[in-house]
């Protein structure tokens, strides 16, 4: 098992979660791990970064696999302008690589908020660390583990 999904791991105890870590096979992308997974691709918790233009603070959005983070409604709930984050950014912040980046567990832990889509579903599935492991959790555990704030930001 990879460092990076040892840490998630060690998160979802951390939190008092059952640790439903699975390899997936190629879930880089929602639609991707939509299919491994078997659900929807709304079931699927996208983790984008982004990074304040002016204060370098690193955000994190939780987004349902089938939207897109609309740039002014994030920047706005942020307090600033914010651009995505290079992969070399979202591994020395987070540990973790772009397609297999986690909600928690991340090297400095972000500010992070959460796509209200999500709430829809019973479990949802996010990135354990690799493009190809995966986690299954309630939608409202996912939120208190993140420590993340619903917020609209979608397009």
């Amino acid at each position: 098992m990879s460092k990076s999904v040892r840490r998630v791991a060690r998160a979802l105890e951390e939190a008092g979660l059952e640790n439903t870590i699975r390899e997936a096979g190629a879930a880089r992308t929602a639609e991707e791990a939509a299919r491994a997974c078997g659900c929807e691709i709304d079931q699927i918790v996208k983790s984008i970064i982004f990074c304040g233009t002016r204060s370098g603070a690193v955000r994190l959005f939780l987004t349902a696999g089938g939207n897109r983070v609309a740039a002014d409604k994030a920047s706005a709930l942020a307090g600033e302008d914010l651009a995505r984050a290079d992969a070399n950014l979202v591994r020395a912040q987070t540990g973790f690589a772009i397609g297999g980046v986690a909600p928690f567990g991340h090297l400095t832990p972000p500010t992070v908020w959460m796509d209200p889509r999500l709430c829809d579903f019973a479990r949802v599935w996010a990135a354990a660390g690799t493009p190809r492991h995966v986690f299954s959790i309630a939608p409202q555990a996912l939120m208190s583990a993140a420590s993340a704030t619903l917020a609209d930001f979608v397009e």
